[in-house]
């Protein structure tokens, strides 16, 4: 099974506030740029010589926690009632 077909099966609920905050002054200095590319949803993309977050397809996996060069991503859980729901498990 595709990548694409799995994150089909989840369900999300995004929240308007974000649950992720990378410090910008960090992911300047970043050359690698890993987090655009171990992120297993894609939430992370560089446009324009910035970070762009789409913080409401996170599948609260973590892995921006520890992949980060600067380890700079300020990630918490979403807020009560918000992210991302598993339909099988």
């Amino acid at each position: 099974m595709k990548l694409e077909d799995k994150l089909y099966l989840l369900k999300f609920k995004p929240d308007e506030k974000t649950h992720l905050q990378p410090k910008e002054e960090d992911c300047q200095r970043c050359t690698e740029r890993p987090c655009t590319t171990f992120c297993p949803a894609q939430v992370y993309k560089w446009e324009e010589g910035k970070l762009v977050v789409s913080f409401e397809n996170c599948l609260e996996c973590g892995s921006c926690r520890i992949g980060c060069t600067f380890v700079s991503v300020d990630w918490r859980y979403p807020r009560g009632g918000f992210g991302v729901s598993f339909r099988f498990g």
